[in-house]
């Protein structure tokens, strides 16, 4: 198969940056072989701005190229510049280049000026730019007195520089007289125009030698500015300084400086415009003072700054754009903030452009008769005036040409003669600079010739691109025709790259495409060709790479490289330390594979590289050696296997592959098995998948292959203790198309509209599309008709929409895939339907059975099949209460929705308010959504029991009644019959009294409760009754109020003096008693009272007992049988086994709770037994009368 050149270049795809620039090289303009007759072209001049070191000669380059050779001419300041008048001025043989001898005698001044070359032969004229030649200056600083600058702690400075004006302009920098550059912050920085900027100065800035230096590189000179002295002085230096001419209240405070707003230095005002061109580097400046120092930041009013241009210098003072264009023009915004305020400026940015570039004209080579344009388009702003010039005068006056026609920026030919050689310029100028461009129409007739060398060898390295030159020259323009080997081989295109200059690509070169290529160039005239050849190499690689070691001193250390390499390709192993050559040393010895080092020392530590280099790639490896003394032999560690390494494929087939490969070191733990993981590279770059296992002492696997995938394959090991790091990936290898093995999955038919089927189904991924086109054939019909099968092939797609269908059809469908290598098996058929419409019934005879207060059940009738329209999903109840004529509430109706799925035709309605009128209809629903509603059914639900009453309380107590106030149940669920109240009373052990059961009218909301006890807690259960029972109760408790009397009496008797010192002598006497009783205990046991007194008639005691009548009383109390009662559970006897009286089983506890329960101020206990009588009123009567002394007393104890 032949391949022609396109007219167009075809892009390159992803990955071959490097080729660019060889590419860019081969397809410029073609190029006439110099023994052709040829106009003049300008191939080398000086720059438009050319500055020159006035102390060496100037050399103004001017070089042309041409057949015959052309001659050189010059002018200067647009006059012909006779240069054998100038015994300084010579030019160079067989160039236009001039050299001017200044450094002997002369001036580089004299010499000042515009120049232009021109370069002539008989075919036409090209010209060079107008070179402007100035010397460089760099001049001196004027001389000029500088006061020293004096100024407080805090204030803000700007040093002027000023430099002299170059050329060109000089670098400016700020330094010391020791040529220290001066430090700078946020706080002092440099402006763009020198100056040298202090927002707030401190007294560490005092020195006497800020220089400005002015740098001109161009003649390697710097010059210096005059010292500037600064000097800051604190507030009390001021003050000292002041004190004999200032009053007291025109002293500094104490505080050192004064903190302020940021204020800017420069710019001035609030605006600012800058101009700039397009290309060059943006720089916008400020610069602002205030205390504490402020912080710049920018941003573009109208846009976003460019991210990958944009660049802040001198500590955000500064904001570039580089390669600004038309875009960056716009707003800028500096803004200055510190902590006491912040302030703005804007600067109104304005891009201006020379004139470049759209489409530059190009060389022009054509045969007799033929057709051709030169374009010249340029753009700027404002936007270039283009004019042209022939032989380097303007067109208007040029020589007439009738094959010649100007049209703006194109100049069109038109069946051209020999007599239409010439060269063109092209100028494109504004107020901002010009292009001038020549381009020459060269009128020949010549047959085809190929440039390049016959039989030249091309060696690549697999899986490389190759490039395969085949340079040419014809007029008119050859097509270029490529042919592999002489029988011919096929070339596909899909594998290939054709330039336009002649040049064949090979994208990734393989084994298979070594061999002889032919390039045919052809054009009427005549045919040439040439033949080229092809080797691909296997790359090198090193496959045992040197390893870490850790070895110790004095011993000796082996890294090993071995490498593998094409055969036909000569290596040499090279070894490096840290980068560098070896030392050279005679411990350092090189083989074929190792590196030995012997004696190891500290110095030998370090990275060790072991480079691979053939005339064709070179590879490389390191390895790191780390020195230690010596230590003991360490255990064998055992760890995952290294990886596998040397992957190689062989017995490569359509649909199989044999991989073999390089075990790893096992690390002292047997290698288990081999995992193989497979890329395709074509359609899942960079995801690997799994592909087989094979046994640990196996190293080679037959691996089956799908077509069409361009496989990379990579090894793992596993050990007991894991799983090895991959290998490196193997060699790319790319499978033969067949057509798929398998057809879509998930096919589904589905409406989406009622007259419409929505085909859907999973794609087949790259990997099972078995080659390119991958497409796939929708087939549909009808199931209960007798159409054929209706069939469509289309993309790569998801899903196909069949329209005008009827509604809720089924039909049967089947998905099939294809490529450009065939059909799959014929596909399953699966069953869909077309879209589905609303349901077009009503559900009838609705029944409603009441089950009781809050649930109903509710039959229907089913509609007809063929009404649902769709695929049944169930029916729908509505349901909601409906108004009450007594409230008139006119709040909105809310709707209850219950859904019953597939073709249930009854269903309970829970959660109902009982004694309510309700509505109810039911619809059936389809996949397309609801039909029409039923007629609407009404019922009623009976009566509930009511809920609680919203609320209970009681109000007004007295001292024998309570007053109840209620809120009726928000919740009735029927009509009120009456209300029920409980209520029984709590003594203060919270024990329950009788219950009293009371009917209250259903009508009424307060109820007073009579003839209570006074001083009393109640508990009150309270709860309404419709006919269908009672509802739920809601409880409260009250205390009826206390006898005011009795209190005070109680008071009373605690307040008198006799009371008080009852008590103090009773505590006395029992301290008393509880000390003898420990001291008879202690000698010989324990004893009743009487018995201890009878048997020791102590003399000391005995008129004790004859004084007080306390003990008596005590014996009293122990034979009293009026009082006498057994104890309560839990209560103590006394150690001597006398009984205290009953009455004081009450514990304080109870009267402290107890309403005649009282303690005095200092927390004394007062209490009656008459709280006692209360609780219990069966073990005696009342009395209000104040207590005995004695009852007292025992009460206490």
């Amino acid at each position: 198969m032949q391949l022609k050149i396109m007219p167009k270049k075809k892009r390159l795809s992803a990955g071959r940056a490097p080729l660019m620039l060889f590419l860019c090289q081969m397809i410029s303009a073609l190029e006439v072989p110099l023994d052709l007759v040829q106009p003049p072209t300008i191939t080398q001049q000086s720059p438009k701005d050319y500055i020159i070191d006035p102390r060496e000669n100037i050399v103004i380059q001017c070089e042309a190229k041409g057949k015959p050779p052309p001659s050189f001419s010059w002018t200067r300041n647009g006059t012909h510049f006779d240069i054998d008048k100038d015994p300084l001025v010579t030019m160079k043989p067989g160039s236009g280049t001039l050299i001017i001898n200044i450094m002997s005698e002369g001036k580089a001044e004299t010499y000042e000026g515009v120049y232009q070359c021109t370069a002539r032969n008989e075919r036409g004229a090209a010209i060079s730019n107008n070179i402007v030649i100035r010397p460089s200056r760099s001049p001196l600083w004027t001389k000029e007195k500088l006061e020293p600058i004096t100024l407080r702690n805090g204030q803000s400075l700007v040093l002027p520089c000023r430099p002299p004006i170059g050329l060109p302009p000089p670098i400016i920098f700020w330094m010391d007289n020791s040529f220290q550059r001066l430090p700078q912050s946020e706080r002092v920085s440099q402006g763009l125009n020198g100056d040298l900027y202090f927002s707030n100065v401190l007294p560490e800035d005092t020195r006497e030698d800020y220089i400005c230096y002015a740098r001109f590189n161009h003649t390697q000179t710097i010059q210096q500015k005059q010292p500037i002295s600064v000097k800051v002085i604190s507030v009390d230096e001021l003050n000292d300084t002041i004190a004999a001419n200032l009053s007291d209240t025109e002293f500094y405070g104490a505080k050192s400086h004064r903190q302020r707003p940021p204020a800017f230095l420069t710019p001035d005002g609030n605006t600012s415009r800058k101009e700039e061109l397009r290309g060059n580097v943006l720089s916008l400046e400020c610069i602002a003072e205030g205390l504490p120092t402020p912080i710049i930041y920018w941003i573009k009013e109208d846009g976003t700054l460019p991210i990958n241009r944009t660049f802040y210098r001198n500590f955000k003072k500064t904001l570039q754009i580089v390669q600004v264009t038309e875009a960056d023009s716009g707003n800028y915004q500096c803004i200055a903030k510190n902590a006491l305020g912040a302030i703005h400026h804007t600067i109104s940015v304005t891009v201006k452009a020379a004139p470049y570039w759209i489409i530059a004209p190009q060389n022009l080579v054509l045969s007799p008769e033929e057709d051709g344009a030169l374009i010249c388009r340029a753009s700027g702003n404002p936007k270039p005036r283009i004019s042209w010039l022939s032989n380097g005068v303007p067109i208007e006056i040029a020589p007439d040409d009738p094959s010649r026609k100007i049209d703006g920026d194109t100049i069109i030919f038109s069946k051209v003669q020999e007599r239409s050689s010439a060269v063109y310029q092209c100028n494109a100028s504004n107020e901002y600079g010009y292009l001038l461009a020549n381009a020459f129409v060269n009128v020949l007739a010549e047959p085809p010739r190929i440039l390049t060398s016959a039989n030249t060898l091309y060696q690549v390295i697999a899986n490389r691109p190759a490039l395969l030159d085949c340079a040419f020259f014809g007029s008119p323009l050859p097509t270029i025709e490529w042919f592999k080997d002489a029988k011919g081989s096929a070339l596909r295109e899909d594998i290939y790259v054709l330039h336009e200059n002649g040049t064949l690509e090979i994208p990734v070169a393989q084994k298979d495409s070594t061999g002889t290529y032919t390039c045919v160039a052809r054009n009427k005239l005549g045919m040439a060709k040439n033949d080229v050849h092809l080797e691909i190499k296997d790359p090198t690689r090193i496959i045992k790479q040197p390893e870490y070691a850790v070895v110790q001193r004095g011993s000796t250390v082996s890294f090993e490289c071995k490498v593998k390499h094409d055969h036909t390709l000569i290596p040499t192993v090279t070894w490096l330390k840290d980068h560098g050559e070896l030392p050279s040393d005679g411990r350092f010895t090189v083989d074929k594979d190792h590196l030995v080092v012997a004696d190891v020392s500290d110095d030998d530590g370090g990275t060790y590289t072991c480079v691979a280099n053939t005339t064709l790639d070179n590879v490389s490896a390191s390895a790191v050696l780390s020195v230690v003394a010596p230590t003991p032999t360490p255990a064998p560690i055992y760890d995952v296997p290294n990886p596998p390494f040397d992957l190689e494929m062989t017995d490569q087939l359509d649909r199989s592959v044999q991989l073999s490969w390089t075990p790893g070191d096992d690390n002292n733990s047997p290698i288990t098995k081999f995992i193989i993981e497979y890329e395709d590279a074509m359609h899942e770059p960079g995801l690997w998948h799994h592909q087989t296992e094979v046994p640990g002492t196996q190293t080679t696997a037959q691996l089956k292959l799908s077509p069409y995938v361009n496989y990379s394959f990579r090894v793992m090991a596993e050990n007991n203790l894991g799983r090895s790091l991959p290998s490196e990936a193997s060699e790319q290898y790319l499978t033969k198309a067949a057509e798929p093995d398998k057809n879509p999955t998930a096919v589904e038919g589905l409406g989406s509209e009622p007259d419409n089927l929505v085909i859907t189904w999973k794609p087949l991924n790259g990997f099972e599309s078995n080659g390119p086109g991958l497409q796939y054939k929708v087939s549909w019909r009808q199931k209960d008709g007798d159409d054929e099968w209706t069939s469509v092939v289309v993309a790569n797609v998801s899903k196909y929409i069949v329209s005008g269908t009827p509604t809720f059809v089924p039909y049967l469908i089947k998905v099939q895939a294809l490529n450009d290598a065939g059909f799959a098996p014929e596909p399953a058929v699966v069953m869909g339907h077309s879209g589905e419409d609303l349901p077009m019934v009503a559900p009838g005879n609705v029944r409603v059975n009441v089950v009781n207060s809050t649930l109903a059940e509710v039959h229907w009738d089913p509609v007809p099949l063929k009404s649902i329209r769709g695929h049944l999903q169930g029916y729908r109840i509505y349901y909601w209460k409906a108004q009450s004529s007594l409230t008139r509430n006119r709040r909105h109706l809310e709707k209850k929705i219950l859904t019953f799925q597939g073709s249930k035709t009854h269903g309970m309605l829970p959660g109902l308010e009982p004694f309510s009128h309700y509505s109810l209809n039911v619809r059936v629903v389809n996949g397309k959504g609801e039909g029409p509603a039923s007629a609407d059914k009404v019922f009623n639900t009976p009566e509930g029991v009511p809920s609680a009453p919203s609320s209970l309380k009681i109000v007004n107590p007295t001292l024998d009644s309570l007053t109840l106030e209620w809120e009726p149940p928000s919740h009735p669920n029927g009509i009120l019959t009456e209300y029920t109240l409980k209520y029984q009373p709590i003594n203060s052990t919270h024990e329950l009294g009788p219950l009293v059961d009371l009917k209250i009218p259903a009508n009424k909301t307060r109820w007073t409760l009579k003839n209570l006890n006074f001083s009393t807690r109640y508990k009150f259960y309270f709860y309404a009754q419709t006919a269908a029972g009672s509802g739920s109760q809601i409880t409260e408790e009250a205390i009826t109020t206390v006898d005011e009397a009795m209190a005070s009496r109680q008071v009373d008797i605690a307040t008198q003096g006799w009371f008080i010192g009852l008590m103090c002598a009773v505590a006395l006497l029992i301290l008393i008693l509880l000390i003898v009783c420990f001291i008879r205990r202690n000698k010989g046991g324990k004893y009743p009272v009487k018995e201890k007194e009878d048997a020791h008639a102590d003399p000391e005691i005995q008129p004790m007992k004859e004084d007080d009548g306390t003990f008596g009383e005590y014996r009293s109390l122990e034979s009293d049988a009026e009082d006498h009662k057994p104890l309560k559970k839990g209560s103590r006897t006394p150690s001597d086994r006398t009984v205290k009286k009953e009455d004081s089983d009450d514990s304080l506890v109870d009267y402290g709770e107890g309403v005649n329960g009282q303690f005095n101020e200092d927390g004394s206990f007062i209490g009656q037994y008459s709280g006692k009588k209360e609780k219990e009123p069966a073990e005696g009567n009342e009395s209000s009368e104040a207590p005995s002394p004695v009852n007292a007393m025992n009460s206490f104890v």
